[in-house]
C-alpha cells in the first residue's frame, strides 16, 4: 500500500517488525544522540515523525536482521543482478534507481567495500549499527526516496557477504583494467594486479631515517617484485611514484633501483602464485595476509571481543558545520595534496575556538577552550590543517593568537597565556610529546605541562593562579585564560602514550581525538589565496571586544542563549552519560567530561553559524553531542586494546595486537618476527600467560606439506 506521510511510513515499518528512526528533513543521518538504541512504537510515531521529517530504518538485529546492500556507484548498480541474490524489495530515487537491495540475513555484519586506489565507496552491506533512509523522505538534492515495500528475500549471511564481495571485486577490476597484463604471471584475471600493488604500497610503512629505513624500502621492493610479480623496471617506477614521496628523506632513484635489483637477485624468487600463499609470504617477512582488493582491517580498529564496541569511522554527516567552519574546511580540502575531511574539521573547530576565546560563553558558563588531536599515518596529510589555521591568523593580522609550536616548560606555557590570554597551541608529533611529558625521568622540565594544561582547561571561567614563588613578581595570575590545543600525531606514537594514569587523572578525557583516513586520495592541489570571506570573519572576531579591550579590562563575555530544544538534547545526552558512568567501568573518566565537551563544541558551532547573534539551537546541540559521544566511544574502544597496567601487561597487549593484525591467528615463526622487540624468555612468558588465562589458544592446521601450529584468539 502506497504511503503518503512519514507517520504512515513509520507505522508501516513498525507493523512489519522494523525500527524506524527520525531524521531531519533533507538529511541522511539522525541527529538524536544514541539513535542506534531508539525504539519507537506505533503510539509514539506521530510525536517523532510529525511535519516533514525524513525517516530511516535501523538495520540488523533491531529490525529482525533486515539488511541493506547499498550500491554506491553506477558500475555496482549495473552489475548487481549478476552477483546479488534476487529480492522483491528494492528502493532508490530518481537519479539512483534500484540503489538499495533489501534482504533478511541473520547475523550479517556491516561491511564497506572501497576502491583501493581512490578510496571511493563501491558498495556497502549495512546491518546492525547502521540505518538507511526510505520514502517518503527527501534526499539533500530534493529527490524523494522510494517507499520501502515488497518482501525482502531471506538469505544466508555468509552467502550474502560473499556475493557483495564478488560484486565489489568485479567493479574495481573493471574500473582499473590495464591495457596489457603486467608482472610475470600474465593471466587475464590478474591484469589489475598493478592497482592492487599501488594500494598495498600505500599501506606499507615509509622509510624514516634512523628507523630501519633500508629494511622498510627493501620490503616494499620485495613485495612488488616477488609478492605481485611485477617486473623490476615497472616496480622501480611504482616505488618512485607511490612510495618514495612518503619517505623521510626520499631516496634517490639510483638508491631505489639498487633496492629493486637486490630484491630481484635474492634466492627467494617465487612464481606469481606466491602472492596467494600466506605461508610463503611470511617466510620473506612481508605481510601480505591482510591485503584484500577492497581494503582490509586496520590493526588499530581491532579490540578484544569483550572490550567496548567500535563505533566505526567518524560519521560523514558530522563533518558538516555551516558558516565559518565550513568555509575553512572547503579551503583546506581544496588546497591539500591529501584531503583529510576529519582533520580539516578538527583544525577549523580549534581555529574558531581561539577566535571566539574569552568573548563568548553559554548560559552554563562553558567557554570555547578545546583540546583536539588529529591522528593520521606519516604522509597522510595531517599537517595541512595546522598550516591553514596559521595562515588564516597571519593574513588576518591575528598571528599573535598562535602561540609557539614548542614548549620549554610549564612556566613557558603559562607565560604565553599571560601575554595572550586566548592562544592556539599547535603541536606536531603530539604523541611523542605526550610520552615525553608523562615521564618525569625523561624530561623533568616538561613533566608539569600536563598538570598545567588540565588546570587551564578548567580555569576558562575563573582565575588561573600559577606556582607560588618567593619573588612575588614571578607569580602568574591569568583571568579566564583560553588555551586551545591542536596537536597532530601518527597513530602508534599517540596510542602508545595512553596509560592507565592518563585515563584516570582525566587528561585524556579532555581531548577530542579525530582520526583521519589513512589512504586519502592524492590530488594536484594548487596554492591559492585564502578566501576573503574567511579573513573577513577572522578580522571581525579580532575586532570584537565586548565591554572594551580584553587584554586590559577582562570584561564579561557575551552570553550565547540556548534554546529549549537544545536543552532537551543535552538532557537526553546527560542520561546516556549517567548510564555509562553507572557502569563504573575502566575509562569512566572519559564519560565524565563528555557532556562538558559537547557544550563547548555546540558553542563553537553557534559562533560558526552566526558570529553576530550566535544561538545554541537544536542542530548545534545535536551535532555536538553526537561528536562527543562518537569520539568518547572510539577512545574507549582503542584504550581497551592499548592501555596497560604495567610493563608485562603492555607486552601482552602488543602481542595480542600482532595476532589481531594477522586476522586472529598467527604461526610461531611469524609471531617471532612481529615481536622482535621481545627476548625469547619474555616472549615465552607472555605467551604462556595468555594461554593460561584463556586469551589465546593453540590450534593445529593442515597445510600442503605438514600440519602447522598457530596461536589464535580465544
Amino acid at each position: 500500500m502506497q504511503q503518503h506521510t512519514t507517520i504512515d511510513a513509520a507505522r508501516a515499518c513498525i507493523a512489519r517488525g522494523w525500527c524506524p528512526v527520525p531524521v531531519p528533513h533533507g538529511s541522511k543521518g539522525p541527529l538524536i544522540p544514541g539513535w542506534q538504541k531508539l525504539r519507537i512504537d506505533a503510539g509514539d510515531a506521530e510525536r517523532h515523525f510529525a511535519g516533514d521529517a525524513n525517516i530511516g530504518v535501523l538495520l540488523g538485529e533491531p529490525s529482525g536482521w533486515l539488511v541493506d546492500v547499498d550500491l554506491d556507484c553506477e558500475e555496482a548498480r549495473e552489475a548487481a543482478d549478476r552477483f546479488l541474490p534476487p529480492t522483491a524489495c528494492v528502493t532508490g530515487r530518481a537519479s539512483s534507481k534500484a540503489s538499495h537491495r533489501w534482504y533478511v540475513a541473520h547475523g550479517a555484519r556491516t561491511r564497506q567495500f572501497r576502491d583501493p586506489v581512490d578510496r571511493s565507496m563501491v558498495v556497502e552491506l549495512r546491518s546492525t549499527g547502521a540505518q538507511t533512509i526510505v520514502g517518503p523522505s527527501v534526499h539533500p538534492s530534493g529527490e524523494r526516496y522510494d517507499m520501502l515495500e515488497g518482501i525482502p528475500a531471506t538469505v544466508d549471511a555468509e552467502e550474502l557477504e560473499a556475493c557483495v564481495q564478488r560484486l565489489a571485486d568485479h567493479v574495481v577490476a573493471r574500473r582499473h583494467r590495464i591495457a596489457e597484463p603486467v608482472g610475470q604471471g600474465g593471466a587475464a584475471d590478474d591484469e589489475h594486479v598493478e592497482r592492487r600493488a599501488i594500494a598495498y604500497l600505500d599501506r606499507m610503512p615509509p622509510a624514516i631515517s634512523g628507523s630501519g629505513g633500508h629494511a622498510a624500502t627493501y620490503a616494499a621492493a620485495t613485495a612488488l617484485v616477488h609478492g605481485f610479480g611485477i617486473a623490476p623496471p615497472r616496480a622501480l617506477a611504482l616505488l618512485v611514484a607511490h612510495y618514495n614521496p612518503r619517505c623521510q628523506p626520499p631516496w634517490s632513484e639510483a638508491e631505489l633501483a639498487h633496492k629493486v635489483n637486490d630484491a630481484e637477485r635474492k634466492p627467494h624468487s617465487r612464481p606469481y602464485g606466491w602472492l596467494r600463499d600466506e605461508r610463503k609470504a611470511t617466510e620473506l617477512g612481508v605481510d601480505l595476509s591482510r591485503f584484500t582488493l577492497c581494503g582490509g582491517p586496520d590493526p588499530l580498529d581491532s579490540a578484544p571481543a569483550d572490550g567496548p564496541p567500535d563505533p566505526g569511522p567518524f560519521p560523514e554527516h558530522l563533518l558538516r558545520v555551516p558558516g565559518f567552519i565550513a568555509d575553512v574546511m572547503a579551503h583546506n580540502l581544496a588546497t591539500a595534496h591529501r584531503p583529510q575531511p576529519v582533520l580539516a574539521l578538527a583544525g577549523a573547530i580549534t581555529l574558531q575556538a581561539v577566535l571566539a576565546g574569552r568573548k563568548v560563553r553559554d548560559e552554563r558558563g562553558n567557554r570555547t577552550n578545546l583540546y583536539a588531536v588529529g591522528v593520521a599515518p606519516s604522509g597522510a596529510g595531517k599537517d595541512h590543517a595546522r598550516k591553514v589555521s596559521k595562515n588564516v591568523l597571519f593574513h588576518a593580522g591575528l598571528d599573535a593568537l598562535e602561540a609557539n609550536e614548542d614548549l620549554a616548560s610549564d612556566a613557558g606555557l603559562v607565560s604565553a597565556l599571560e601575554i595572550n590570554q586566548a592562544s592556539l597551541f599547535q603541536f606536531d608529533e603530539f604523541g611523542r610529546f605526550l610520552r615525553t611529558i608523562g615521564d618525569a625521568k625523561k624530561a623533568p622540565h616538561l613533566y608539569n605541562v600536563l598538570t598545567a594544561l588540565m588546570k587551564l582547561y578548567s580555569s576558562a571561567d575563573t582565575v588561573f593562579k600559577g606556582k607560588a614563588y618567593a619573588d612575588a613578581k614571578r607569580n602568574k595570575v591569568i583571568d579566564r585564560p583560553c588555551a586551545v590545543v591542536y596537536g597532530t600525531t601518527v597513530p602508534e606514537h599517540f596510542f602508545e602514550s595512553l596509560t592507565a594514569d592518563a585515563l584516570a587523572d582525566g587528561f585524556m578525557a579532555r581531548l577530542l581525538v579525530f582520526e583521519a583516513d589513512s589512504t586519502a586520495v592524492r590530488q594536484r592541489a594548487h596554492a591559492t589565496a585564502i578566501p576573503e570571506s574567511i579573513l573577513e570573519a577572522a578580522r571581525w572576531w579580532g575586532d570584537f571586544a565586548p565591554g572594551g579591550d580584553l587584554r586590559r579590562t577582562n570584561p564579561d563575555p557575551v552570553v550565547v542563549p540556548t534554546t529549549p530544544e537544545a536543552v532537551a538534547v543535552y538532557d537526553r545526552f546527560a542520561m546516556t552519560v549517567d548510564a555509562e558512568l553507572a557502569k563504573d567501568a575502566p575509562g569512566r573518566s572519559l564519560w565524565a567530561r563528555a557532556e562538558e565537551k559537547a557544550c563547548r563544541l555546540a558553542l563553537v558551532h553557534a559562533c560558526s553559524v552566526d558570529r553576530e547573534k550566535p544561538v545554541v539551537g537544536q542542530e548545534a546541540a545535536a551535532w555536538a553531542c553526537a561528536v562527543s559521544e562518537h569520539l568518547t566511544r572510539r577512545m574507549l574502544h582503542l584504550a581497551h586494546a592499548w592501555v596497560s597496567d604495567g610493563q608485562f601487561d603492555s607486552r601482552q597487549k602488543r602481542v595480542l595486537r600482532a595476532i589481531r593484525a594477522a586476522e586472529g591467528k598467527i604461526s610461531a615463526s611469524d609471531l617471532c618476527r612481529r615481536t622482535q622487540w621481545l627476548s625469547k624468555r619474555e616472549r615465552g612468558e607472555v605467551i604462556e600467560n595468555l594461554l593460561e588465562t584463556g586469551q589465546i589458544v593453540l590450534r593445529t592446521e593442515s597445510t600442503a606439506t605438514r600440519p602447522r601450529t598457530v596461536y589464535a584468539l580465544a
